[in-house]
């Protein structure tokens, strides 16, 4: 497939202008917003944009227009060099930024105004203007101007607190590839994409919104920040898996030629997956009919409460472990097919890019570089045509554009400031939308219908229930939630209803409980479909056809309705239904293998890496389909594959693989670019009063200055000339001698010290910590809200606040069923006899 095939094709956001103000911080917002056909201006300074100077480069030449980096996230958008240091180039940009719809930008707080373009000046330049700022910890707030890196955020947001080896020190999520920022400005994406429809359906008028890094990462924590709050024991890490109330739960074995990720857990949404794999583990001779037929529904709450001796597991564990030795990761993946298992292989990212799945789906996109690049330098690729990871997602309607190549610096800077002479451009506001000042919830009147389970989904639609959808969750009793059985619980009682995980997800939604497998559940069904304006379904690709609710037949009796479906591969190719959660599809997707230490296995990061990342990409593209139903009328049907998402998360891995012929490896805490950079174990107790030896701070120099302060603080003014090429070389040296340092040192104090030296550091945060971080006080990160059994829980709030129309998180998800009754007689206006007709036929849960 061709990068410069229908390049002039018109996207669901042609109409639309974005002026692209961030770096290697925030791109990736812009370049979502380009996918999807808006005309996208990325400003940059004389020097270029700092994301040019990023290694790796094509065929390892280092020049601004060989980037992998910046190739990555900025196809499609137009270059335009502005000096903002200078009178001329901040009134050009302010022009440039009258017209525009959005404007992304990653400047520290405080650096915009400086500049003259605050917030405040820009509102009042373009009322109509969406401006979202992406920064690590937010726009303000005691550590809004702290410095950061990506380990730095990571240690923040508690995942890097679970990420690891128990007896090392703690780990990043992505390996040297950031994720923070990213996880930030996809979510910004489609935090703006909230603020245009709000913006063309009601106000006319635009607003500001505010996104926290620190934020958006810790929801790679899959609910930990909650257990304090829970009053639920601490997660702890272990190599690819968890530590959960002292038991060590498993999710990574090696086999025969690598890894593979096994959801080897309990309870009623796992029972039948783990005893189709115990089946094949006696089939071949390796367990006993006692081991194989264990209560597999009842298991984990049996080792909690002790009628199962955890020696019992880990003999189980032992059992899987000879067994997968002697498979292949092929094998494995060939059996999780036919056998209905929760297996993927651990992939390297040259096992990414030879994948059968993503070629059937002609997800990658071949882009023409030979007129910037005439040659490959070392690398061993063709110029003429440089492999992209493609679309975030299929839409029946209105595809996502291919990208033309990254723009060379300032390429486009004559024809753009020729636009602007010709003529004003306005924002693309409806004539008919009057400016008024709405403060009502964004989405407000937008109805949901979502059938999503697990995390990925639910966590999606999750959002739209903070800015105002009404969401009805369908569930059913028969295939109970697998997050209903996965803690966080409350007071660790392993109740359905009392999981934090799953109240977390679903908060703000009401909950129907229907028997699905009774044919009278789908006349129900089909009334809510009538009822909806958005269907959002996470089962296999047969399910809802096997159900007479296809797209097809949905689209035929509801042409304005919009579906998407969200699973781990995607609705078609030879994965299609390979079922499972994100931790399979992180570990097939390539996030597994270059997480962990050079001298042991990948540990990967925590979990369902994908779970968490997947849901922003997933709301950019129902609000990307809705804004198409409000241009035309017409619904549409979006195919979005967890694994094809996140993809972008890894884009310069997989260019360096198909540039340069390089797999992306593991490397622990190090980085490319800043040295020296680690987690440094700080003593006993120095994190939130807890009395505990796994106590961690992160440490990155991100430049000479910021190295001349830490050599100073330990006492060495002697390496504080040591260029950043020199600390590379003598990196376990320099960890040898921070490490000493730390070591009997409180961890807060050696926090506040280091930001107050201007060297970017943060302890590594678990819940505890969280719980109590000033910044995330302030920014109310964390809200107690209503609950149908509890009374009260804690769930996290908006990872994101728009200025006018903000986030209202008013109560946890639903006990199971709690507001069937009330879906039924006020959404469907049931009468007595109809509901007493369903309850008859048992439907009712």
């Amino acid at each position: 497939m061709s990068g410069d095939t229908n390049t002039d094709a018109r996207g669901v956001l042609a109409d639309y202008r974005v002026v692209d103000l961030t770096d290697e911080r925030g791109h990736l917002a812009g370049a979502i917003w380009a996918q999807m056909g808006a005309d996208v201006i990325a400003i940059e300074p004389p020097e270029g944009s700092s994301a040019r100077r990023l290694a790796p480069f094509a065929g390892d030449v280092a020049d601004l227009e060989r980037s992998l980096h910046h190739w990555s996230y900025n196809r499609g958008k137009r270059s335009v060099v502005l000096d903002l240091g200078t009178a001329d180039g901040v009134e050009q940009a302010k022009a440039l930024i009258a017209g525009a719809d959005v404007v992304f930008e990653c400047f520290d707080p405080g650096e915009a105004e400086a500049l003259g373009l605050g917030r405040d000046v820009l509102a009042e330049l373009n009322p109509a203007l969406i401006h979202v700022s992406v920064t690590p910890f937010g726009s303000d707030g005691p550590k809004a101007n702290w410095v950061a890196s990506d380990l730095v955020l990571q240690a923040s947001a508690v995942n890097m607190a679970v990420t690891g080896d128990k007896d090392r020190a703690p780990l990043r999520a992505g390996g040297t590839l950031p994720q923070a920022m990213h996880n930030a400005a996809s979510e910004g994406a489609g935090a703006a994409l909230i603020a245009l429809w709000e913006r063309q359906t009601r106000s006319g008028l635009g607003q500001h919104i505010d996104m926290s890094a620190q934020q958006s990462m810790s929801q790679a924590s899959m609910s930990s920040t909650l257990n304090t709050s829970l009053n639920a024991t601490v997660t702890q890490r272990i190599a690819g898996g968890a530590s959960l109330q002292g038991i060590d739960i498993q999710l990574m074995w090696a086999c025969a030629d690598g890894h593979a990720s096994v959801t080897f857990l309990f309870g009623p949404g796992f029972r039948a997956f783990t005893q189709n794999l115990m089946d094949w583990v006696h089939d071949e001779g390796f367990c006993d009919e006692a081991s194989r037929d264990k209560n597999w529904t009842e298991y984990a709450m049996m080792l909690l409460d002790g009628r199962e001796p955890v020696s019992e597991y880990e003999r189980l564990k032992q059992i899987l472990t000879e067994f997968f030795a002697t498979k292949t990761k092929a094998e494995l993946l060939d059996a999780a097919m036919s056998r209905r298992l929760l297996i993927t292989p651990v992939s390297t990212t040259g096992e990414v890019v030879d994948s059968e799945q993503l070629a059937v789906r002609e997800y990658w996109e071949d882009v023409d570089h030979s007129d910037v690049v005439p040659d490959a330098g070392a690398g061993s690729f063709d110029p003429a045509a440089v492999r992209y990871p493609g679309p975030f997602a299929k839409f029946s309607e209105t595809p996502l554009v291919n990208l033309r190549r990254p723009p060379t610096l300032g390429e486009h800077t004559g024809e753009v400031l020729a636009e602007l002479e010709a003529g004003e451009r306005l924002p693309a506001v409806p004539a008919s939308v009057a400016p008024v000042a709405h403060t009502s919830p964004p989405l407000e009147g937008v109805k949901v219908l979502d059938f999503m389970w697990a995390m990925a989904g639910p966590a999606a639609s999750r959002v739209l229930a903070d800015y105002g959808a009404e969401v009805i969750r369908v569930e059913s009793a028969n295939k109970l939630d697998a997050v209903r059985s996965i803690q966080p619980f409350h007071d660790d009682v392993g109740d359905p209803d009392g999981s934090g995980l799953f109240s977390n997800l679903n908060a703000g939604k009401r909950g129907l409980a229907l028997d699905m497998s009774k044919p009278e559940a789908l006349d129900v069904i089909w009334d809510l479909i009538d009822w909806a304006d958005v269907i959002l379904e996470s089962f296999s690709p047969k399910a809802m056809t096997g159900w007479g609710m296809g797209w097809s037949q949905v689209h035929e009796r509801r042409p304005d309705v919009v579906m998407a479906s969200s699973c781990l591969m995607g609705q078609t190719g030879p994965l299609a239904l390979l079922a499972g959660f994100g931790t399979m599809a992180a570990a097939i997707s390539g996030f597994f293998y270059p997480v962990g230490w050079p001298d042991r296995a990948p540990c990967g990061p925590f979990t369902a890496y994908t779970d968490y990342t997947s849901p922003r990409w997933l709301v950019a593209a129902v609000m990307g389909a809705l804004e198409h139903k409000r241009q035309t009328g017409r619904g549409q049907y979006v195919d979005l594959s967890q694994s094809e998402a996140a993809l972008h998360l890894m884009a310069p891995a997989l260019l360096e693989r198909t540039t340069n012929g390089r797999i992306w490896e593991s490397a622990a805490n190090r980085d490319m670019v800043f040295a020296p950079q680690g987690a440094y174990q700080t003593a006993a107790g120095s994190s939130a009063g807890e009395d505990h030896d796994d106590n961690w701070i992160a440490i990155s120099c991100l430049d000479d200055g910021q190295w001349a302060a830490l050599a100073s603080a330990i006492g060495r003014d002697d390496l504080a000339s040591l260029s950043v090429g020199e600390r590379h070389a003598r990196h376990d040296e320099l960890d040898d001698t921070i490490s000493a340092w730390t070591r009997d040192r409180n961890g807060n104090e050696l926090m506040a010290e280091l930001q107050a030296a201007g060297v970017a550091a943060h302890i590594v945060q678990n819940s505890p910590e969280f719980t109590v971080d000033p910044q995330l006080l302030h920014r109310n990160a964390l809200v107690e809200v209503p609950h149908g059994k509890q009374g009260t829980t804690t769930v996290e709030n908006t990872r994101f606040v728009l200025s006018r129309t903000p986030a209202q998180v008013d109560r946890g998800g639903p006990t199971l069923g709690e507001h069937t009754f009330e879906v039924l007689t006020e959404t469907l206006a049931y009468d007595g006899d109809r509901i007493a007709e369903l309850a008859v036929a048992e439907l009712l849960e």
